[in-house]
């Protein structure tokens, strides 16, 4: 079973200086039916006007990634990291027992556009920790790149809850599959371009929940970029 979440229908919010769509409730948008998918919570797509951000906030018990497409975002947080993530990094930062963090974008004059998913940790109570790592196009082109899981195998980084992250840029008729093992379930996000996933067509920025089937076939339509999440 394939059930598509339009990028028309996410919900929306427009603060001038951020305008963000939420695959799942989020915020002041609120939706019964979109409360998330298996340990996926939250899904939101952001563009940050150049030289704003989100100031020092808390969080907790949540493992929460960060892809940027264009642009950067500069981080920090109670740890003491201080970073700055760019297009083909990716971030990991498990929450815990309690952290605090911001997040800008640095540049005067570009945008910021990128995607922040939060996943429920394992259980509650983990210590915090943080990783940030690029990952080449070359590892991620035609081919579905490992990205962040339980093991940190493949050069992945390690995320708490037994899930896989997989990151792949599709040349235009390109094919991919993934299997999924018995009693899992796939959530697939279109970055950019438009794909077939199992002849389903899903356009930029639309995404699907896929449960009780054997595998994905994914078939580019365009150049695409994807993001899969294999989930428990």
């Amino acid at each position: 079973m394939i059930q598509i979440r339009r990028a028309d229908d996410r919900g929306r919010a427009d603060h001038g200086w951020l305008k963000a769509r939420h695959t799942f409730s989020f915020a002041e948008y609120h939706d019964p039916e979109h409360m998330g998918f298996r340990t996926l919570r939250v899904m939101n797509e952001d563009r940050i006007a150049p030289g704003m951000g989100f100031g020092t906030h808390p969080h907790r018990d949540m493992e929460i990634v960060t892809y940027v497409l264009e642009g950067a975002l500069e981080h920090q947080d109670s740890m003491g990291h201080g970073e700055v993530l760019r297009p083909g990094e990716f971030q990991r930062m498990s929450a815990g027992t309690g952290i605090t963090h911001s997040e800008f974008n640095p540049s005067r004059t570009e945008p910021t556009h990128l995607y922040q998913i939060w996943l429920l940790p394992e259980r509650k109570g983990i210590e915090p920790s943080y990783e940030q790592r690029r990952f080449d196009d070359g590892g991620m082109t035609n081919r579905l790149r490992l990205v962040a899981s339980p093991d940190a195998e493949s050069g992945a980084l390690s995320i708490r809850q037994d899930a896989r992250i997989f990151l792949a840029k599709l040349d235009d008729g390109v094919t991919v599959q993934h299997e999924l093992l018995p009693g899992r379930h796939a959530w697939l996000q279109v970055l950019r371009g438009e794909v077939r996933l199992n002849g389903g067509v899903l356009q930029t920025s639309d995404g699907a929940a896929v449960s009780d089937e054997d595998g994905l076939t994914i078939l580019a339509s365009s150049p695409a970029e994807i993001m899969l999440f294999d989930l428990s």
